[in-house]
């Protein structure tokens, strides 16, 4: 039964189906249509066009498919998926089989093609290769590893059942992952100067610390180290209470893989934004030193890059692409752009160490107490951009129990 060896039209065609098949006894299956359009690839030289339930088992034999594996909704086709290989098939000749899963549904985003091809045309993503978005290439720009999309799999594991796998999941398998196999890296998001006073002005000293402590082969860096460092504005407060175990005034803190600092005074402008901070070090408590005052316990370890030797850094943060967990309920265009959510990027400017200018797109980073993150492809020398994959703890999860 092939389009080009008969001539009785597709009703003389379903008129035998349901005749020769009790099981098609309330079928009338199409079986092509003749469309006298240009096609995008065969242009005019092509007018006859196999339906799916037609070309889905006949190509699947041809190509000597085992196992097509369909979602739900493909399940009523299953009998005219048999029907036609009835049909055509021959001794010795693997005859194709459809099973039907549930469609690996994940949390706050949509993965039908035609939706996320309105999220593309819409201007609303960059393209198919936004890092929000739940395709390869997204998944691969957001710095996603190909390992941690095999467990998350196997840990969803299938269903016959329609359901929702939270987003969660999937960057928990990114996490544990990234954190055996990422390089670390210091990275200041939101910089406020700190001065210290003791410290010669003139001097940089080059700092000696572990690439990844969970690789002990990964080895060693060296990071440069001098008077004015910026460290994160959010580990500094000018008044705190017991639980605050960062920078404030009069208490000490251990500068990661340097010295123990400790805050005497800010100096700040006239709306009491802080300009900077002035600190004391503790020259003797170099981290490694093996000095009696480098095994000093302190409660607070800051990550930090010298000021002088810092390189800026474009950073773009990301979050769930939809504030509904479910936007595939979205009945029209309209509803499916009003799940949108609005802060699912956030572009800001860093301080990177210095060993960060000549990363290549593709390398993954752990941000020491930032998260996860990943050169973008448009990055280069001139402009460094980093993507950031995960955070270093689940803080979706969290905020949507408060």
């Amino acid at each position: 039964m092939k389009a080009g060896k008969h001539k009785e039209g597709a009703h003389v065609l379903r008129a035998k189906i349901n005749m020769e098949s009790n099981n098609m006894l309330l079928r009338d299956p199409v079986i092509y249509r003749v469309l006298k359009k240009e096609h995008p690839r065969t242009k005019k030289n092509w007018v006859v066009y196999p339906m799916y339930d037609w070309a889905h088992g006949e190509s699947d034999y041809i190509e000597q498919i085992s196992h097509s594996l369909c979602t739900l909704e493909f399940k009523p086709h299953r009998e005219l998926y048999d029907w036609f290989l009835d049909q055509i098939t021959e001794p010795n000749r693997v005859r194709p089989k459809q099973r039907e899963f549930a469609r690996l549904n994940l949390s706050h985003t949509i993965t039908s093609k035609r939706k996320l091809m309105h999220l593309v045309d819409g201007g609303h993503v960059s393209g198919w290769d936004d890092p929000r978005m739940p395709t390869i290439s997204g998944l691969k720009r957001r710095g996603y590893p190909p390992s941690a999309l095999v467990s998350f799999v196997n840990a969803a594991g299938l269903s016959k059942r329609e359901n929702v796998i939270e987003a969660s999941l999937l960057e928990f398998f990114a996490r544990e992952e990234l954190n055996k196999t990422s390089q670390r890296a210091m990275v200041v998001l939101d910089p406020v100067k700190i001065i210290i006073t003791n410290y010669p002005e003139n001097k940089t000293e080059l700092i000696k610390t572990e690439n990844n402590p969970e690789d002990l082969s990964s080895g060693h860096r060296e990071v440069p180290f001098s008077r004015e460092i910026l460290i994160e504005k959010e580990d500094f407060k000018l008044e705190a209470n017991r639980k605050f175990f960062r920078l404030t005034i009069g208490k000490e803190v251990r500068l990661k893989s340097a010295y123990i600092i400790c805050a005497n005074n800010a100096i700040c402008d006239d709306s009491q934004n802080i300009k900077e901070i002035h600190c004391t070090y503790d020259p003797k408590s170099k981290s490694g030193s093996g000095s009696a005052e480098s095994q000093r316990k302190v409660k607070g370890t800051l990550h930090w890059v010298s000021s002088q030797h810092s390189v800026k850094a474009e950073i773009r943060e990301y979050d769930r692409l939809f504030t509904e967990p479910s936007p595939a309920s979205a009945k029209t265009k309209e509803e499916l752009v009003s799940m949108l959510n609005k802060g699912s990027m956030n572009t800001l400017q860093g301080y990177a160490e210095p060993s960060l200018k000549n990363a290549s797109p593709g390398n993954k980073y752990q941000f020491q107490r930032k998260g996860y993150f990943v050169v973008d492809k448009e990055s280069s020398t001139e402009k460094i951009i980093f993507n950031k994959t995960v955070g270093l703890r689940d803080n979706w999860t969290k905020k949507q129990n408060q």
